[in-house]
């Protein structure tokens, strides 16, 4: 276009330098000349400028564009993993999306240390265990909005019914064989997705207290402890209502209110109430995620040295880290605070036992099998403590000594539809050496399989 406008402009100049030389003299010939090269000149400067601005508009556009998309992708920006493996969704329909997965675990002990007088102690035993999960949900992208259901059912308790621990050994056990609604939520994109507001029946591990390599039971650490702090008064999946805010990529802020008890009654009164921040950290070009969390529970707490005050409050503070160290190497680490001075008299030990904890830790590293020809694969180990609370000792006359955890395991890709993971654990001084005649260290060894639909 701009070679044809500069050939017609050069026509132009010649066809009145043609017509203006039988009539002008030479003077009056060369202003028109020059006249006409301003003229061009400005023209051609015009001509420019236009071709600028049309290049300067397109790369609006394209900016525009790029926007759009990174707040499309903004919400995925939200720790919202639901740390339960349920397969790659497939798509049914526009935004609707189903997915399904199935645990299965296998464990055997040395030492069987339930503290009721009815179970013999101090022997082998095995047990298993199943669990199978279904997803559905729909994504509204005209609004911004989601909305989610998760059905699950199960058989068996593993050996956690065998098991006198402050924190046991299977956290998938989940032995309720009718088919039920574990969450059910919506979530509605806010201020161009920054903010994000979930309501419904929630999961509040799958927003506080979470890590990025131990979160799930079904493909990462099996021990409740490697989970979740022990120390965090988690109601299981509640009414609840959940807000999020990203004021910058890296930073997000969390706060959530959920039925204490889970009950559905008198919410009002059990209210559990958590707090955290995320720094979404990018140290030496490997990114990592530092949480920091505090929470209050106004479910029934008694005092252990004033057996009359039952109705206790409880709160508590922690963190959860995780950081690539490397292209195959994550670590982590976890720390938890309670309370000491009451406890939760509905959270017991087998052998319905009461206690209460004042500290916790774990830490360990996941490393990729790609150095070993096994890019899919991934072997992971941890190690963490249990402090129960001085409170607790003086109140009950017990040992209460730490307890200690180890964890190891070997995730083996099969192909996209199975993997299966060998683990095993080792815990000393279960719960803090006070089960009768049996302070032994109990070993656990087992067999996750984990099947994607």
């Amino acid at each position: 276009m701009a070679a044809v406008k500069r050939a017609a402009l050069a026509w132009l100049v010649f066809s009145l330098l043609c017509c203006s030389a039988g009539f002008a003299d030479e003077t009056s010939v060369r202003d028109e000349i020059n006249q006409l090269k301003a003229r061009v000149s400005a023209l051609e400067q015009k001509l420019t400028d236009q071709e600028k601005c049309i290049n300067d508009q397109k790369q609006c556009i394209l900016d525009q564009t790029k926007k759009i998309t990174e707040y499309e992708s903004k919400l995925s920006q939200f720790d919202t993993d639901l740390h339960r493996q349920v397969g790659v969704p497939i798509s049914i329909a526009e935004g609707l999306e189903i997915g399904a997965g199935a645990t299965m675990i296998i464990q055997g002990t040395n030492n069987v240390n339930n503290a009721s007088s009815d179970v013999q102690k101090k022997v082998s035993r095995a047990d298993a265990s199943y669990s199978t999960d279904i997803t559905l949900a729909k994504e509204f992208k005209s609004v911004g909005g989601r909305a989610f259901l998760h059905l699950e059912n199960g058989q068996g308790n593993g050996l956690e019914d065998n098991l006198t621990l402050y924190s046991n050994v299977n956290r998938d056990a989940d032995d309720h064989e009718n088919v039920r609604v574990t969450e059910i939520w919506y979530e509605q994109g806010l201020f161009k997705d920054k903010a994000v507001v979930t309501f419904g029946k929630l999961d509040p591990t799958a927003y506080f207290d979470n890590n990025e390599v131990a979160n799930d039971e079904t493909t990462q650490f099996l021990g409740r402890i490697f989970r979740n702090s022990p120390t965090l008064e988690f109601p299981d999946n509640s009414a609840g209502i959940r807000l999020a805010y990203i004021p910058k990529d890296w930073i997000e802020l969390g706060y959530g209110v959920f039925d204490g008890k889970s009950s559905w009654e008198k919410i009002g009164d059990n209210l559990f109430n958590v707090g955290q921040i995320t720094f979404k950290t990018n140290f030496f070009n490997r990114p990592g995620n530092y949480r920091f969390y505090g929470w209050n529970s106004n479910v029934y707490h008694t005092k252990w040295l004033d057996s009359e005050r039952t109705k206790e409050a409880a709160y508590g503070f922690g963190l959860s880290f995780d950081q690539k160290l490397s292209d195959i190497t994550t670590a982590f680490l976890r720390y938890g605070w309670q309370d000491p001075k009451v406890y939760n008299p509905d959270i017991m030990a087998t052998g319905d036992l009461n206690y209460s904890l004042e500290h916790s830790w774990s830490a360990g590293l996941q490393i990729e099998g790609k150095p070993w020809g096994r890019e899919n694969d991934v072997f992971a180990f941890a190690v963490g403590q249990i402090f129960p609370s001085d409170e607790y000792k003086k109140a009950t006359g017990r040992l209460a000594k730490t307890e200690g955890h180890l964890e190891a395991y070997y995730r083996i890709h099969i192909n996209k539809h199975l993997a299966i993971s060998p683990d095993f654990q080792y815990i000393w001084n279960p719960f803090g050496k006070d089960v009768a005649d049996d302070i032994g260290g109990i070993f656990v060894g087992g067999m996750r399989a984990q099947v994607d639909f």
